[in-house]
């Protein structure tokens, strides 16, 4: 059975944009374009930024920039816990082993 995609009403710096996604991604596709407004409306509101297309790419980069830091944190935490579990099972081969 296919389920028809939501279209989704979001305004982003005074802008309506209709977005087609899946109901159960519809609550996070809110939530997100609400803090991509709010971003951007800081942005424009610091005075540094002039321009809509300015605004978005600059705050493009700063979200991307945002997820890479997310992600690079992400990789060295997954890098120390397989190096504690690895330590781990060691220990425990060598008290199965030397009881």
């Amino acid at each position: 059975m296919n389920i028809k995609p939501y279209v989704v009403s979001l305004m982003i710096m005074g802008k309506e944009y209709k977005i087609a996604c899946e109901p159960e991604e519809q609550e996070d596709l809110i939530y997100s374009a609400g803090q991509l407004d709010a971003q951007m409306r800081k942005l424009r509101d610091s005075g540094k930024v002039n321009g809509a297309d300015r605004i978005a790419v600059i705050t493009a980069l700063n979200l991307a920039h945002e997820l890479q830091v997310a992600k690079n944190q992400n990789a060295a935490l997954k890098q120390s816990l397989n190096e504690c579990l690895t330590g781990i099972s060691h220990k425990i081969e060598n008290v199965l082993e030397n009881p």
